[in-house]
């Protein structure tokens, strides 16, 4: 793990970006197509604006949610929403989106489907993800149902699970399909995250599942 201090989110933001940018421009010069994976939340939503005006060759990148609420597209709690409205608009709007969500089916029905469509995706080139104080990444919730599966050495890229107290299903990238990409970017924020990062290094992956990806990881931490 390597971990980035800022004094402030804003100029994190902004450096997360340039790195992103980077590595993105860095994957196309070598793939005919990237993988470009990312968090729903508010937290991504400055990082997003910025991302989204950056002139690079978006329709060669598709754009793949780490987790999706099982909910439709329109639904306030959508991750698909917020990735259309932040960061596929302006020259990003020429990216192709790989939803992970399925109308009219329970997400065990439509997960072998999900898992074909995303399959070819894999590895995953770039990948930006955030941290809860529970210390759960995507949906990988310490306790959830479905997180043994999810966090299985042979398991496909998809999952899903249940978390506990959660008014929805959720479909998420599994554990080694995070742990497999190129490229990690974790952003935290706040003091009580900080302080869930370090005990999230020193506790087996069940209890703090956001351990799944640190050693491979970029953390990015402001106040």
């Amino acid at each position: 793990m390597s971990l980035i201090d800022y004094p402030d989110i804003d100029l994190m933001m902004m450096d997360i970006a340039d790195q992103l940018s980077s590595e993105l421009k860095s994957a196309l010069m070598t793939h005919d197509h990237v993988t470009f994976a990312v968090p729903g939340g508010t937290t991504p939503g400055p990082l997003f604006d910025t991302l989204s005006s950056l002139r690079l060759d978006w329709d060669r990148v598709t754009v793949l949610p780490t987790d999706e609420r099982w909910v439709g597209p329109s639904h306030e709690r959508s991750n698909a929403r917020l990735i259309r409205e932040k960061l596929l608009t302006g020259p990003a709007s020429a990216a192709r989106f790989r939803p992970l969500y399925v109308d009219g089916v329970t997400p065990e029905q439509a997960l072998a489907g999900l898992n074909a469509a995303v399959e070819p995706l894999m590895p995953i080139n770039v990948l930006l993800l955030g941290m809860g104080v529970d210390m759960h990444t995507a949906s990988l919730f310490a306790g959830a149902q479905g997180l043994d599966e999810a966090l299985d050495a042979s398991a496909p890229p998809l999952a899903v699970t249940r978390p506990a107290g959660q008014p929805e299903p959720r479909v998420t990238l599994t554990a080694p399909a995070l742990a497999g990409a190129l490229s990690t970017h974790l952003v935290v924020t706040g003091d009580d995250k900080r302080a869930a990062l370090e005990r999230a290094a020193r506790l087996p992956v069940r209890e703090a599942p956001v351990h799944a990806v640190l050693t491979n990881a970029t953390v990015h931490w402001a106040p």
